[in-house]
């Protein structure tokens, strides 16, 4: 049983979404699990993660001139694997219709797709996209390790898209060459010895709005190193740090581009007892609602 005190509210347990309503920002679940590389339970993580929400503070939520952001949670899209996704994508779609910013709570990488998809709908033309993520993610079939080869097929410009985080020592030579010949910006873990996350991550979120089009920000917390993140069956040592992720996921929130982010490859059946990669997810999805709140009214007039 958690504590209670009127003075330390506490994050989640969000009213529920239902179709037509409006808020700055939706959750919804896209809990993919069944054509995982890794194969596990990630289906189990939306779940999880909204319970672990209730860990933290909803306090991150004010704005500077004391008005709250509004959140709705969508509950999850059933089935989407396979021929389901389809019906993810509409569910995001129908969100994203009402609301400044959808937090998709994967499920595996293949939540990516509808995800995206569902946010930019017929804007895919203009759209950009950020993965931070220690994979390229372009392999060939239909699998949590092709999202962003999906997207490129779906009509998204190499040139709007960056990945930050790419350990080369966990990827191919051949999907490395497919990645430069798309024209994707690749920010290795070793790069961002050398630059900062927060100066990378402003850099790739502004090449992927420069066509004036939405942007998703894929955060795949598998580029986390594996201490802080033994939930992601392919993380690997010496990974991007929990606050490195968190600043990312503040950064997204805050950007007027961004229209959605996604938080995947987590599966919460594989966490450890202590449950720290859940709470990483939580803490981000927080600290992209903080992001969105210092948003300017401009830019969230949509929510």
């Amino acid at each position: 049983m958690l504590s209670h005190d009127p003075l330390w509210p506490r994050a989640g347990d969000w009213p529920s979404w239902t179709p037509g309503s409006r808020a700055d920002a939706v959750l919804v679940g896209i809990p993919t699990w069944r054509t995982s590389l890794s194969p596990g339970q990630a289906h189990t993580t939306p779940a999880a993660i909204r319970d672990a929400l209730r860990y933290y503070s909803a306090d991150a939520l004010a704005r500077p001139d004391g008005s709250r952001v509004t959140v709705l949670d969508a509950g999850d899209a059933p089935e989407p694997d396979g021929a389901g996704d389809e019906a993810a994508t509409a569910r995001v779609a129908e969100v994203a219709a009402g609301a400044s910013l959808v937090i998709v709570l994967g499920g595996d990488n293949a939540a990516t797709v509808p995800a995206a998809l569902g946010a930019w709908g017929t804007r895919i033309g203009t759209a950009g996209l950020v993965t931070l993520d220690a994979h390229h993610d372009l392999r060939d079939g239909t699998t949590n390790g092709s999202p962003v080869r999906r997207l490129l097929e779906a009509g998204l410009s190499g040139d709007r898209t960056s990945q930050l985080g790419i350990e080369p020592l966990a990827n191919s030579r051949a999907y490395a060459a497919r990645t430069a010949e798309k024209g994707i910006t690749v920010v290795t873990r070793a790069d961002l010895l050398r630059t900062p996350i927060a100066a990378a991550m402003t850099a790739a979120l502004d090449r992927a709005a420069s066509a004036g089009g939405p942007v998703h920000v894929d955060l795949d917390l598998d580029v986390c190193d594996r201490s802080v993140a033994p939930g992601c069956p392919a993380s690997v040592p010496g990974g991007l740090s929990a606050i490195e992720l968190r600043t990312a996921a503040r950064l997204a929130g805050a950007h007027p581009a961004v229209v959605s982010i996604d938080l995947t490859e987590l599966d919460a059946a594989r966490d450890t007892a202590d449950q720290r990669t859940v709470r990483l997810a939580a803490l981000c999805v927080l600290e992209a609602l903080a992001g969105l709140a210092s948003r300017p009214p401009a830019a969230r007039a949509k929510g």
